[in-house]
This record gives C-alpha cells, structure tokens and sequence, in this order.
C-alpha cells in the first residue's frame, strides 16, 4: 500500500504516491495550531511550527489519522525543521515501550526506522538552503507519514485504551506495516542524483530503503494469545459461565493496566467508544465494545481488591454527579416533552437545528418545509436571508437526557460527534455483556449479604459506578434483589457506606422498577430518615434526589412522612448549592401532588424560595426557584403565602434581568398566576411597574412558546385593567391584607 502525494509546482508531471488522499491545507496555517517552538531554535517568524504537541488532547478519536498534507507552496526552510521534530517526537516513544499493551515488537521497529532517517534530514537541513521539487515532495510525503506514525504511537500508549488497542492488534499491526512501505516510497522519489550528500549517507539511505520495504510488521504470537484469553473469557461469559480468575489477571497485567483506577479508566473508554458508534451501521463493533466493557467491569469488580485512587474516599465532585442533576433539572426547570418537539411536526426532536430567528426545529421538518420553497421562519413569518442551519447541540442533549432518564426510544442521528441510540428497550449490547452484568450482580449481592462492613462498602460503591450510566445494568441489579440490601445499608453508622448506599439508590430510583420495591419494603422511612439524620451531607443530598424519582408514582406517600417536606427545606437551606439544588429538585416533584402544596407552605419555603432570589448568583437555582413559586401560585395557600412576602417585587424584576429563557417563562407564570388568582390589588401593583410591559412584550418573539402564551394572557389582563379604569368602573375593593402592600 501507499499513501498520496499532491503534486508540488508541476501537477502534470508529479509522482503519485498513494491510493488515499489527505486533505491539503495552508501549511503553516495548521502546523501552527499543532506545533510549539522547542527552546534550542532561535525566535523567527517560522519556530512555533517546531514542535508537535500532544495531538490526543484535541478530542482527537483513536485509531484516526488525520494527517494533513504539505501545500504546495511549502518551502524546505519550514518542512524540514517540522519534519526532524516530527521523528524526534517519534524517537521519544523508545522508551516507552513497557506502556504499549501491544504490537511492542512493531513499534521498536517503525521507531528504529525513523531513527535512521535522522541523519539524512539533519545533513540536508544543515547543507542545503534549496532543494528542487522532487525533493520536498518526497520530504512531503515523508512529514505526511510521520504524522500518521505519531498519531499510531499515541494511541498504544494512551491511558484508558489498553484492552481496545490489544483487540485491534492486528489492525495496528497493518498500520505499522502500510506506514513502513509508506517511507519507502517517500525515499524512491528523492532525487539523490541532484543534492548533494556524502556517500556514507546515501548508502545509509539506500539500506533503509531496502529495510523498509521488506519489512514484517505482523500480528505478534505474544498478541495472539492474549486476544484469544480475552475471546475465552467472554465466550464463557455468553454461556453464563463464570470466567476464569486467572484469565482475567493474565491479561490485565500483559496489557499494563495496574490498579483499580487504571481499570475503571479502561470501561470509561469503552462506554465513551460505544456513544461514538452507530447502532446500525457499525454494530458488530459495538457489540465488541459492549462485550469489553463487561470484561473489565468484572476485571475492576472481582480481580482488583483494592481502590487505588481517591475515588476511594467515595467524594464525587460536581463534576462526576453533573448528569443526574442534568436529568433532575429537566423537569424543575419546565422542560419537559412539549419543549422538545418540534413546532412542525410535534415530534421529539432527533437532530434539533436553530435557524437565523432563532428558533429551533427538527432538521428534517425544516428541510422539508424550505424545499417547498418557503424561505421564512414557521413560528414568526419573518423572510430568512439564508436558509443555514446550525445544531443545537445543548438541546440535543438535554433531549438525550430527557428520554434516557424517562426510558424512551428515539434514535439520534449523527453530527459529526457522538451518534448514541438512546432506547427504552433494557438490551445490554452484547450476549456476552448481559452474562457479565448478571454474574456481577449475583456477587456484588453476595458480598453486601455475607460481607464485612469494608466489603459492603465496596460493594454499594461497585454498585454505585455500574448503575450510572446504564439502564440495562440498573434493571439488572434490581432484578437480582439488591435495592432491599442497599436500603439495609442506609441504617449503617460507617459514613462512606452510607454515602454509597445513597448514591447507588438514587441511580437505581432511574429504573421504573425499582421505585416500587423502594416503597415495599418501608423504603420511604429508611429514605427521610437519612435526609433528616444523615451524618454526610452528600448522603443527604442523594436521597433528595432519590424522593424525587419516587415522587413520580408516590408523592402523596412521601407527603404523608411527617419529616420529609420540612427536611427538604432544610436541606435546601443548606450553604451549598447541591443541597439547594436537590432540595428544590425534590420539593418541585412533590408539588405534582396537590395535597402537598400545603405542606410545602406551612413548612416555611415561601421565604426560603424569595431569599434565594434575591441572594443567589446561581442562574439555575433561581430558575427552580421560580418554578417552584409558579407552582404554588396555582394554589390559594401558595399565592396568598407569595403576596405575604416579597415575592411579587422580585419577580417582576426577575423578568426584567434573568438571563434564563426558562426561568423568565417562570417569571410570566408567577406572575399570571397572582394577577389571575390574588385580585384586582395585584394587578394594579403590575400596572404601575414601569419596566414589565416591555418585558412582556419581548417574550411575544424571544421566549418559549409557552411563555409567549402566557405572557400574551398577562398583557390582556393589565389592558382589560387599564380599559376598565379608564372608564370609570368601580373597582370593588379586596381586603389589602390579604394580598399585598404596596410600598
């Protein structure tokens, strides 16, 4: 095989040198987001193209190369510094051998290679301000390949991607040998005839030449082995077989992995492999990937006796919980389903596009709706200047996330990104993935019956890392009879024990299936017991959450806890904003229930809701807090508690300055919600606000569409007011008292 060479100042005449083409770009342009000066060059226009950086920290995917070819404008004075810093950062990988879980043979080979090349790059650098054409093309040809070299080394020494790199073994191995040849037809067309260089070099050349093209870069036996243990476990794994202990540890001491943080850094990799893949089109490899995680879950789980890192501690940091707050936030936030659909065809979104007015359509339907030569916005008529179509990835996920958390089934098409198929259908992905799950299931339940208080512990944080972020594996272990033992161990005086009960609980209330055997078996007590009494914070703040999945099917059950309700405002109390946040979360859910919301008022969190508002720089936490407050304005003890306080004044200047389009669609609902409900007082206090009129009108073209509803409802109220008084109706006078005082 061999690799492309665009030809230089005469395309007519230049040689080919490859079947696959790489993208040509301006040069230097690329080379200087790519390359940093190393510090023996002299400061010029041209020494930031002197040094390769890490190319694995650009998001680039593994076992991708995306090498890009010289311009033909290049000059040798720039190519050829680039190119030695190119093979010294090869050259760099010579001691690295003991990282790569595979191909160590390959790898010293195509390293030496390019090792020899050296002194050639370095005597025509050194002698030769010019070279003619076919020199820089071949020494083109030649950075091209080098490139795709270092990406290769990259990826066998990249943390996280040991068992990957082992079961593509072959494959690397092909790489090696189609990068080997590469070179060698890079040398073929150097004009040694037409520079200048000493003897000894060229038969220096002429010899690695020859070595490169006769090269053998194969599958190695060593690698061989190793794949077929790893095929052996997860055939036994297919057959509902308990795999091989000793298996297990060979394989993860051949490829390097050394501790438990190192394991769990490899089924990270895997499962973020899988988002990657389209379900359909490349399912055999994710039935691959699928299996592997399996493979190392039961590595990480079984073959690992101690946790190695400071997630041993069990302290997650915001980051590691940001996807179950996502989750939470959808429904405290109001977004919901009808905030997913598309306004033309009323369907989830799979693929959601904003167009030039803003607004955000279904590609298809919108595709659909310009291709019958409407060149305007559906939702507000305006002429579009261009029809361009931008992916709102952030909606994007939060759809992801809304259907992942509720069970529903829709398929996300590609952008470029991560294509994951979000089902509600429990699949594990693979036969030999299911059999894994399973066989961790049973004993992780073993280990939390008839362990010690340390392997409970263990246990519950297994437990807690399995059911984050797959649904096959939550239904799994609630099948296996684990939420009863979790719930056990709420009751437990060890804090880490506790905290990982919680966490594991509350990933497991994600399963519909779960949340009744919560119930059953005096769950609920269990559960407010720990948010009142609970010795960690974060067990608390857990199992905030976990009441709020449970309020779904049972929010009447936990209103009728005498201490739930008040301790979730006191949790949202809390300095922290986790705990506010999962306390508002909490409460929100609760309010589907119309017996609590007096619950929720006599608990105090009118006052506690106004003093976030007015003392909170958290733009979310303001948002729930106002959706909270639209909720219980929907109530008379909710609205009459609202106007008691401050509420009223602080929405309406809420509106006016939140940079939230969910948390001023709150504001509109508020504040309809009083003017319809807490009489005529009310809304001659929203009358006389200089600035709400203007504020209402822009939610008219820039809010949600429910917030344009609303706010156009509001605006007809203050008219239909304003009308009235105009005419000199008689208002008939409320008590004051009972609603506002205005200052």
């Amino acid at each position: 095989m061999s690799l492309s060479a665009p030809s230089l100042q005469a395309p007519s005449k230049a040689r080919s040198l490859s079947t696959s083409p790489a993208p040509r770009v301006a040069f230097s342009e690329h080379l200087s987001s790519r390359i940093r000066r190393t510090p023996h060059q002299p400061q010029n226009s041209n020494t930031k193209l002197s040094m390769i950086r890490n190319t694995r920290g650009s998001g680039r995917r593994i076992l991708t190369f995306p090498a890009v070819h010289p311009c033909e404008s290049i000059t040798p004075s720039i190519l050829l510094p680039s190119l030695i810093t190119l093979c010294n950062a090869i050259s760099s990988f010579q001691h690295r051998f003991s990282c790569f879980p595979c191909n160590k043979r390959n790898a010293k080979n195509a390293i030496r290679l390019i090792r020899l090349l050296q002194p050639f790059l370095h005597e025509i650098r050194d002698c030769h301000s010019g070279l003619p054409d076919p020199a820089t093309l071949s020494l083109s040809e030649l950075h091209l390949t080098c490139q795709k070299l270092l990406f290769l080394l990259e990826d066998l020494a990249c943390e996280g991607a040991k068992l990957y790199m082992l079961m593509e073994s072959d494959r690397v191995a092909s790489q090696f040998r189609v990068i080997s040849r590469s070179v060698a037809t890079a040398l073929d067309v150097f004009p040694f005839g037409s520079v200048e260089i000493s003897e000894e070099t060229k038969e220096h050349i002429f010899l690695l030449n020859e070595q490169a093209r006769k090269a053998r870069f194969e599958f190695e036996e060593e690698d061989k082995r190793a794949v077929m243990r790893v095929v052996s476990s997860l055939t036994r794994f297919e057959n509902r077989v308990a795999p091989d202990e000793g298996d297990l540890k060979w394989v993860i001491e051949y490829i390097g992995v050394k501790g438990w943080s190192e394991c769990n850094k490899e089924v990270k990799f895997l499962e973020g492999e899988i988002g990657f893949e389209g379900f359909d089109e490349k399912r055999n490899k994710v039935i691959l990937l699928c299996s592997l995680v399996g493979f190392m879950s039961c590595c990480r789980c079984i073959v690992m006796e101690v946790v190695d890192c400071e997630e041993s501690s069990k302290k997650f940091d915001g980051k590691r919980e940001s996807s179950v707050e996502s989750e939470i936030d959808l429904s405290l936030s109001g977004l919901n389903s009808d905030d997913f659909r598309c306004p033309i065809s009323l369907e989830l979104m799979s693929d959601p596009v904003t167009i030039e007015t803003g607004h955000t359509y279904d590609r298809s339907s919108i595709l659909k709706w310009f291709r019958r030569g409407n060149l305007t916005c559906p939702n507000t008529g305006k002429r579009l200047m261009t029809t361009e179509m931008v992916p709102n990835l952030v909606l994007r996920k939060l759809i992801q996330q809304y259907c992942y958390a509720n069970d529903i089934g829709i398929p996300f098409v590609d952008l470029g990104r991560r294509n994951r198929e979000i089902t509600g259908k429990v699949e594990p992905g693979s036969v030999a993935a299911e059999g894994a799950i399973r066989m961790l299931a049973s004993f992780l339940k073993g280990r939390i019956e008839n362990g010690s208080e340390e392997e409970m512990n263990r246990g519950a944080f297994e437990i807690r890392l399995l059911s984050k972020t797959s649904v096959f594996n939550r239904s799994c272990l609630v099948e296996a009879g684990l939420v009863p033992l979790l719930l056990r161990l709420l009751s437990s005086r060890d804090s880490l024990t506790l905290d990982n009960a919680s966490a594991a609980l509350l990933n497991l209330s994600k399963c519909s299936k779960s949340r009744s055997v919560m119930v059953e078996k005096w769950g609920l007590e269990l559960i407010v017991g720990v948010l009142k009494k609970g010795v960690k914070i974060e067990a608390r703040q857990h199992v905030a959450a976990v009441l709020f999945y449970l309020s779904v099917e049972y929010g009447h059950l936990i209103g009728k806890e005498p201490e739930a309700i008040p301790s979730l405002i006191m949790l949202a109390k809390d300095g922290s904003y986790r705990s506010k946040k999962n306390g508002l979360v909490a409460i929100f859910g609760l309010l589907k229930d119309p017996e609590n919301h007096r619950r929720v008022v006599e608990g105090g969190a009118v006052p506690l809701l106004v003093d976030i508002l007015k003392g909170s720089e958290k733009e979310d936490l303001i948002t729930d807090s106002l959706a909270v407050l639209a909720t219980l304005a929907e109530k008379s003890e909710g609205m009459i508690a609202i106007l008691d306080g401050e509420a009223l004044h602080v929405a309406v200047q809420m509106l006016s300055c939140s940079t939230s389009r969910v948390g001023r669609e709150h504001c509109v609902a508020l504040l309809l919600s009083l003017s319809l409900n807490g009489g005529e007082d009310v809304v001659a206090y929203l009358v006389k606000s200089p600035s709400l009129m203007g504020s209402l009108y822009s939610q008219l073209s820039e809010g949600t569409p429910r917030a344009s509803k609303k706010a156009s409802a509001l605006i007809r109220v203050l008219h239909d007011f304003n009308e009235r008084r105009s005419s000199s109706f008689k208002i008939s006078v409320i008590p004051r008292e009972q609603f506002i005082h205005v200052r």
